[in-house]
Order: structure tokens, then C-alpha cells, then sequence
């Protein structure tokens, strides 16, 4: 997914969220919901997730330079990572405290038609910002499945927001249910009790995503379908006899580093493998437009 696509999901997620989080905390306060507030909190942490999220993608556009050779790109996966352990520090953590303190110490819901409302317009809201988010992710995807497209892929900001609308959507309906509960039944604990789903919910989540984007941030390789095409393209050229090794690491969504080991058939002079060198490096470039740098090691099997 290009950086522009990336870029135009995070901000619709980022408006959605602002406009949500402020209503669902007026229904909280004026309600007196534990869910509500729990809800609140989810949609703020979101929307402070997906700021962060912005600044590391214009982070990861900064040029290379003698500190950072290779460039910023690693800088996405840090603030994802960072996103990671915000949702569950503050936003699990926060909403499994509000549900416990209501559960031990439940107080009856005022008006709840306000969360109903409130509710039903975050569900819209959410819903078209999840729609686009996974609209976008189908596109990239390919004919793989949605699980080992997120397992492969390596841009974090684009299934950091696909994860972050599902549990919205899903802790929408836990809220929903929850203020029901307690209203019909008159029992306020469900209140309570809906608060620590979410939370459990967002806990989820946030693991989740902490072990998607781990392996991207300490240099995960490329996938093997990438690594396959350079081994055969480097293969095919008439004087490559063998490639002994080939590693690959992502120092960012659009940038793969590349180093080959290549033994050369015997025989040939020093310029020959120069101008060889450079038949290869010009012809994985043009298969795969983020192979940015390539580094070919002459050496014995």
C-alpha cells in the first residue's frame, strides 16, 4: 500500500474518532456510564494513537545521513509499537479500573437514551472509518487470507487503524448491550461488567499488535516471494554459477536492503564482474521498486 493510501486511512480514522470520543464522554458524564466512559477513553486513546502514527510516517520520510545511513524508515514501526503499548496501558488499563470500581460500587444509569445516541452515531462513524480502513487493506492483500496478510505485511500504520475500528466496532456493541442489560433488568453491574470486556478487548488488541510489529521493528526480512524472485533473478545471469546466501531486511515499508553472496563462474576478469555486478543490481531494482540498496559479496561456495 503506497504511503498516500496509508495516509488518507489514518486521517479519516483520526477526524472519526476526535468527533466520536468528545460526545461519548458527554453521554458518560451525563449519564454517569462506566461502558460510556470506558468508550470515551477507547475512541481519545485512538485518536492520540493515530497522531502518533502521522509523526512517524513524516519521521520515516527523512532523508539518510551519516548518523542514520540507511534512513529513518524503522521510525513507523517504533510509533506503532508505541500505539501497541498505549492502547493497553491506558486504554485496557483505564477501562478494566472504571469496570471494576462500578461493578464493586455500581450506580444506576440516568437517561440512557443520550448513550443510545451517542452510541448509534459512533456506530456509523466507525463503520465508515473501518470500511474504508478495510477496503484500503483489501487491496494490498492480495489472494492471501486477512490473517497471513497482516502476518506478512510490512506496513504497520495500515493494520494498526484495520485493528484499532475492529475493536471499536466490537466494544461499541459490548457498550450497547451493557447499558441495555443494566436498563432492563435494572441490575447496574452489567454497566460495570461491559467496561471490563472492553478493556479485555482493547488488552487483546494491543498484544496483538505488539507482536505484529515487533519482528518489523528489530529487522524482519522480506517475504518469500520477494526473496524467491531476487534469487532467480540474480541466478539467471549467464556468468552467476551459484547464490550462496541472500539476506534481506525491511529498513522500512518501502525500502529493502539486500545483501547476495554470489559465486561467479571461473574464468572471468575483474571488470567483467564489475559490469556483471551491476547487471544484477539494475535488474532486481526494476523487479522491485523497494529494493532501495543492494550489497553482492563475491565469494567461494
Amino acid at each position: 500500500m503506497s504511503a498516500n493510501a496509508s495516509r488518507k486511512v489514518i486521517i479519516a480514522a483520526l477526524i472519526g474518532n476526535a468527533a466520536i470520543s468528545i460526545t461519548k464522554f458527554f453521554a458518560a458524564f451525563t449519564t454517569g456510564s462506566s461502558a460510556m466512559l470506558s468508550e470515551g477513553i477507547h475512541s481519545l486513546v485512538d485518536t492520540g494513537n493515530q497522531i502518533l502514527l502521522l509523526y512517524g510516517m513524516k519521521q520515516a520520510k527523512r532523508p539518510a545521513d551519516e548518523e542514520f545511513p540507511f534512513g529513518h524508515g524503522k521510525e513507523i514501526y517504533f510509533w506503532s509499537f508505541v500505539v501497541a503499548i498505549l492502547i493497553f496501558a491506558v486504554g485496557s488499563g483505564v477501562s478494566i479500573y472504571e469496570g471494576v470500581h462500578h461493578v464493586l460500587h455500581p450506580a444506576e444509569i440516568e437517561n440512557p437514551m443520550v448513550n443510545y445516541i451517542v452510541l448509534g452515531l459512533a456506530l456509523v462513524f466507525e463503520g465508515v472509518a473501518w470500511f474504508f480502513a478495510f477496503k484500503e487493506f483489501g487491496k494490498v492483500k492480495g489472494k492471501r487470507g486477512y490473517i497471513e496478510a497482516v502476518q506478512r505485511g510490512k506496513d504497520p500504520s495500515m493494520f494498526v487503524v484495520l485493528f484499532e475500528d475492529s475493536a471499536a466496532m466490537l466494544g461499541l456493541l459490548i457498550a450497547l448491550l451493557g447499558i441495555w442489560l443494566a436498563q432492563v433488568t435494572g441490575i447496574a453491574v452489567f454497566d460495570g461488567i461491559a467496561s471490563i470486556l472492553i478493556g479485555c478487548i482493547l488488552g487483546g488488541t494491543a498484544i496483538w499488535l505488539a507482536v505484529e510489529t515487533k519482528g518489523l521493528l528489530i529487522g524482519e526480512g522480506a517475504n518469500k516471494e520477494v526473496i524467491a524472485s531476487i534469487r532467480q533473478l540474480t541466478e539467471s545471469i549467464d556468468e552467476v554459477e551459484k547464490v550462496n546466501e541472500l539476506l534481506t531486511m525491511h529498513m522500512g515499508p518501502e525500502f529493502i536492503l539486500v545483501n547476495i553472496s554470489v559465486r561467479f563462474k571461473r574464468g572471468q576478469l575483474v571488470r567483467e564482474i564489475e559490469s556483471v555486478i551491476g547487471e544484477i543490481d539494475s535488474a532486481i531494482k526494476a523487479e522491485h521498486e523497494t529494493v532501495k540498496r543492494i550489497f553482492i559479496e563475491a565469494e567461494p561456495a
